[in-house]
This record gives structure tokens, C-alpha cells and sequence, in this order.
């Protein structure tokens, strides 16, 4: 049974999440050794907290996110995975995968609305601030997502090949790695295969 934890060591992010935030997005859940798994956007205060680290909302965000809007950012995240894991495998991609990211690539408005009070007169302003800022971040997340897709680097695009890590990453030279850390579990379970085969 996998454990959900609530906080674990700091990963630094995936080569290519600088390029591309929809890396960063797709690896905000996380796979731990020992079948343990952090999810960064699990509740709407860490969803919040991660928009706001991510300049995706601003800092005093005074409510924060509630559920719906958490499960909307989870929800985009698996259809994003499910894009990245189609490419790679080379399957078809999952139609209700490009549902849901051209859904969101829609979604934010082009425009504050037209509002009228007595005290103020005619003002612009967005008809709910914590909804336009999320359909707003849906809508940059799933743009980074179609440009890392269709676009030259979606040739380095890859899985960390050290389980049971599920990161994704751009592959620059030979490394297969999303860190140092998965890296180095990968050489030692390479290691001690080996020394079982000697021994054996």
C-alpha cells in the first residue's frame, strides 16, 4: 500500500522544468523510495503554495484555493502525465488528455469584466479573482505543455530511468536521471546487481 506523506527532503527540480513549467507541473507528485508518495498539490494550501512559488498567483492570495480548484490543478496535472507518457511510449494520445488541455488552453479570460456599483461608478474587474487566477494558471500550464510537445525539445523528453522515481525530464547528453539522488540509486542498484551475479 503506497504511503502519502507530507513532507520529504527537497528535490531540486527536473532538467528541463527552467525551460518548461509543465515539467515542474507533471512532477509535482512524486514517487519516494519505500512506497511512499508526495503530492505537492495534494491540498489547496499546498496547491496554493505552489501556484504562488511558481509566479502563477500572488503571494497574499488571500483565500487561497479551495478544493475544486486543487482537484482542477490535480486533474490537468494526470492529463499532462498522460500526454507525456503517450509521446514517449509513442502511443495515440489520450483524447480526453487533449480535451482537457485544450479546455484549459481556453479557459483563461481575455479580459477583466465590466462592473457597475453606485459608491464607484463603471470599473473593470475579474467576476471571481481566485477562479480567473487559477484558469489563468490551467491555461499557462497546459501552453507549456502543447510547446514542450510539439515543439524540437519533445526529442529529449524523457522518464528518470531510476524507479521508483516517475519524474519527467529533458535528457541532455547521456544522463537518464531527474537528480543527483536518483542517479546515484540507480548506479548502486546497477552495483549490487552485479555483485549478485558474481556471488551467485
Amino acid at each position: 500500500m503506497q504511503e502519502t506523506v507530507t513532507a520529504a527532503p527537497v528535490v531540486p527540480p527536473a532538467p528541463g522544468a527552467e525551460q518548461y513549467l509543465a515539467l515542474d507541473f507533471a512532477n509535482s507528485a512524486l514517487a519516494l523510495p519505500g512506497d511512499r508518495f508526495l503530492d505537492l498539490l495534494g491540498s489547496p494550501a499546498a496547491g496554493t503554495q505552489w501556484l504562488i512559488e511558481h509566479d502563477l498567483a500572488p503571494a497574499g492570495l488571500d483565500a487561497g484555493l479551495q478544493e475544486r480548484c486543487a482537484a482542477q490543478l490535480r486533474t490537468l496535472r494526470e492529463h499532462i502525465r498522460a500526454l507525456l507518457a503517450s509521446h514517449l511510449d509513442g502511443h495515440p494520445a489520450p483524447a480526453d488528455a487533449l480535451s482537457a488541455v485544450n479546455d484549459a488552453l481556453t479557459r483563461a479570460p481575455a479580459a477583466l469584466l465590466l462592473a457597475w456599483e453606485p459608491t464607484r461608478g463603471l470599473y473593470r474587474a475579474a467576476a471571481h479573482p481566485a477562479t480567473q487566477i487559477v484558469e489563468h494558471a490551467l491555461a499557462t500550464l497546459a501552453a507549456s505543455a502543447a510547446d514542450l510537445l510539439t515543439g524540437p525539445d519533445r526529442e529529449r523528453l524523457t522518464a528518470c530511468g531510476s524507479p521508483p522515481c516517475s519524474r519527467y525530464l529533458l535528457r541532455y547528453g547521456r544522463r537518464r536521471w531527474c537528480s543527483v539522488r536518483c542517479g546515484d540509486r540507480a548506479r548502486a542498484a546497477r552495483a549490487y546487481a552485479r555483485r549478485s551475479r558474481t556471488n551467485s
